[in-house]
C-alpha cells in the first residue's frame, strides 16, 4: 500500500519538474523505492498463499507484469501525443494509486514455517543473514551473473534488429514475438513445475542455459537482405529466446522457498530483486560499450549469452539441480512451507551382488 502511495507521487512529482534533477528525484527515487515496495511484498506473498502451486501462481502474476508491459508502449505513445509528457505522468500517476487498494486485499497468513519471533539486528531484519546459508549464496552469485545478460534484449534487441537490416517496424514486431513468448511461457512453465516430475533447481538450471544459449543465438543470427524482408531468422531466435526465458522467470522466484523457508520467503524475494537490478544496471551498458567498440550486437549478446551461460552452470551447485543416487534417508515428507524442497521419488535399484535383491536409493 505504501509502494503504490509512493510510486503515484513520484509520477505526479515528475509531472511538475522544471529540471533534470526532479525527474530524478521523482521517477528514480520516488517512483523507484514505491515499484520496490510493490513487487517483492506482492510476489512474495504469492509464494506464501500457495504450496501445491506455488510456481503456477508466480508464474501467472509474472504473466501479468509481461502483458501489461506489451500493451504499455502503445498505450504510452498515445497518451504522449494526446496529453504531452507532463499529462502522461499524472495519469500514469493516478493508474498506479490503484495499487493501493490492491495492496489492502492481500490478507497476512501465519504459517508453521513463520519464525516465533521478529527478526532482531540490521542483518537478520534486512534478510542479510540469508547469505550465511550455501544453498542461497550460490543461488545469489548465479542470480547476479545472469541478470547481467538476461536484461540485454529489453533495451538492445530493437537496435540490433536494426542493425541487422530490418524496417523499424518489422524490429518492433520482433520484440513483440519475443515478449509474447515470454508471456506465455511463464505460465507453461508454471504449471510444469508444480508437477513434480523434475526438481526446481534442475530446471532452474536448464531453463537458465537455454536462456543463455537464446542470446548466443540472437547475436549470431545473419543480416537480412533488405528492410522489406521478415527476417525470419531473427523471429525464430527471438522468439526461442522468449520462450526459454519466460520459463526461467517464475523458477527464480518459485524455488526460494525451498531455499530459505516459507518463513523468510519475502526477505529473500526483495534480496533477490536487488541481485538481479545490480546484475541489469550492469547488463546494457556494457551491451551498449561493446556495440560502441565494434560496431554492431554480435559481441554484445555473445558476451551476455556466456553471463547467463556461466549463471546457470553455477546454479548446478544447488541441492537438487544434478541427479544422483544415495542411500535412501527415513522417510520425511514435510510440508513446502517449512523450507524443504519437494521430496524426490524413492526407487529401487538393483545391487551388484544379487540379481533378485534391491536397495533402496534416491535419485
Amino acid at each position: 500500500m505504501v509502494g503504490g502511495i509512493l510510486t503515484s507521487l513520484g509520477f505526479v512529482f515528475s509531472a511538475f519538474a522544471g529540471s533534470l534533477l526532479h525527474l530524478y528525484l521523482g521517477l528514480g527515487v520516488l517512483a523507484g523505492s514505491g515499484w520496490a515496495l510493490v513487487f517483492a511484498p506482492a510476489l512474495g506473498t504469492v509464494s506464501r498463499y500457495f504450496s501445491r502451486r506455488r510456481v503456477f501462481a508466480v508464474g501467472l502474476a509474472l504473466m501479468g507484469n509481461g502483458a501489461s508491459s506489451l500493451l504499455l508502449a502503445p498505450a504510452l505513445q498515445l497518451l504522449l501525443d494526446t496529453f504531452g509528457w507532463r499529462g502522461a505522468l499524472l495519469l500514469l500517476g493516478a493508474i498506479t494509486l490503484h495499487l493501493t487498494p490492491c495492496g489492502a486485499l492481500l490478507r497476512p497468513l501465519e504459517l508453521p514455517g513463520d519464525p516465533p519471533a521478529p527478526p532482531r539486528g540490521p542483518l537478520a531484519a534486512l534478510g542479510l543473514d540469508l547469505f550465511a546459508h550455501r544453498a542461497f549464496l550460490v543461488f545469489a552469485l548465479g542470480t547476479v551473473l545472469i541478470a547481467g545478460g538476461y536484461f540485454v534484449p529489453y533495451v538492445h534487441l530493437a537496435p540490433h534488429a536494426l542493425d541487422r537490416g530490418l524496417g523499424g517496424y518489422r524490429a518492433a514486431l520482433v520484440v513483440a514475438v519475443a515478449a509474447v513468448a515470454d508471456a506465455s511461457a511463464r505460465l507453461v512453465c508454471g504449471w510444469l513445475a508444480d508437477q513434480g516430475w523434475v526438481p526446481l533447481p534442475r530446471l532452474l538450471a536448464v531453463f537458465g542455459a537455454l536462456t543463455g544459449l537464446g542470446l548466443l543465438a540472437v547475436g549470431l543470427v545473419p543480416v537480412v537482405g533488405s528492410e522489406e524482408g521478415w527476417g525470419g531468422s531473427l523471429l525464430a531466435v527471438a522468439g526461442a529466446y522468449g520462450l526459454s526465458a519466460g520459463c526461467f522467470t517464475p523458477l527464480v522466484f518459485g524455488v526460494l522457498p525451498g531455499l530459505v523457508g516459507i518463513g523468510g520467503v519475502v526477505q529473500a524475494t526483495g534480496l533477490v530483486m536487488m541481485l538481479m537490478s545490480l546484475g541489469g544496471l550492469l547488463g546494457p551498458p556494457l551491451s551498449g560499450f561493446l556495440r560502441d567498440e565494434t560496431g554492431d550486437f554480435t559481441a554484445s549478446f555473445l558476451v551476455c549469452g556466456s553471463l547467463v551461460l556461466s549463471g546457470s552452470f553455477i546454479y548446478m551447485g544447488l541441492p537438487g539441480a544434478v541427479p544422483s543416487c544415495s542411500r535412501a534417508s527415513p522417510p520425511a515428507t514435510p510440508p513446502p512451507e517449512r523450507g524443504e524442497l519437494l521430496p524426490i521419488p524413492q526407487v529401487a535399484l538393483l545391487s551388484s551382488g544379487a540379481p533378485h535383491s534391491t536397495q533402496e536409493a534416491t535419485c
